[in-house]
């Protein structure tokens, strides 16, 4: 069995700068100790996305400092909050492709585990939708295609299912038809993990398991039938511990009060 960690939209601000009056930083590194008391035997931390709140050097310098001291490898993914090139210049030693997407493949016994780069830094309409570019997608076939007879998790920010919170879906993965194209051709992926929705959500996508994750900071209500996507709650922040072994993955969410 193996135990992989991941965080969903920790949304960093620069020092002192609050969300919804909470202090992001804060509330990151209150579940990041949480998870390292009781799961330090992970084999690596997975960060979703959505790093920082505005992408700004000084938020990835503010992460930087919440993270050097973990017990594990740490993954890193951008979100449509994030900014491609502040992040590669503080994480310089950061996978990616050869184009500069913020993607990899990470293999363990029986499993290849696949991080993609869904920000779109052209900022097309809607603001702060996702997309896999030409690029990216080729880059994927051939992750796919070198999974080895292993099975497959895929993690990526921006969801492709739709949650039916309408203002999310509005800016969500706006090419997920191609994606799901591809998913289905190669016929290895057994699990979709997302974050950007900043709820613990489990969903059916044509018949691929998705899971997405609540935020450490600031929630997405429930509410259905408003097209809002800015609406933001106090409530718990969580971490995913995600469970794989030869027969699949079990995902459970551990709240942090």
């Amino acid at each position: 069995m193996h135990k992989v960690l991941v965080v969903a939209d920790p949304h960093i601000t620069r020092p002192g700068k609050l969300i919804i009056g909470l202090d992001p930083r804060a509330r990151l590194e209150k579940l990041l100790a949480k998870a390292a008391g009781e799961h330090a035997d992970a084999g690596r931390l997975i960060l979703l996305g959505d790093l920082t709140n505005w992408g700004g050097p000084n938020e990835y310098a503010e992460l930087r400092a919440c993270i050097d001291a973990l017990p594990w490898p740490v993954h890193f993914m951008i979100g449509n909050h994030d900014n491609r090139a502040n992040f590669l210049a503080a994480f310089p030693d950061a996978a990616r492709t050869g184009a500069g997407h913020v993607q990899e493949a990470i293999d363990l016994p029986g499993w290849r585990l696949i991080t993609l780069d869904s920000h779109d830094e052209a900022f097309a309409e809607p603001l702060g939708s996702g997309i896999l570019c030409a690029q990216r997608m080729a880059w994927l076939d051939q992750a796919l295609a070198q999974a080895g007879g292993r099975q497959v998790a895929l993690f990526i920010h921006h969801p492709p299912m739709r949650s039916f919170l309408a203002g999310m879906d509005r800016i969500g993965l706006r090419n997920r038809d191609a994606l799901l194209e591809l998913v289905q051709a190669h016929g290895t992926v057994a699990h979709i993990f997302a974050g950007h929705v900043h709820r613990t959500v489990s969903a059916s996508w044509s018949g691929l398991p998705v899971s997405t994750f609540k935020s450490p900071c600031h929630q997405v209500p429930l509410q259905f039938g408003t097209d809002s996507f800015s609406d933001s709650v106090d409530q718990p922040g969580a971490f995913g511990v995600l469970l794989f072994d030869d027969e699949g993955v079990t995902v459970h969410s551990e709240d942090v009060p």
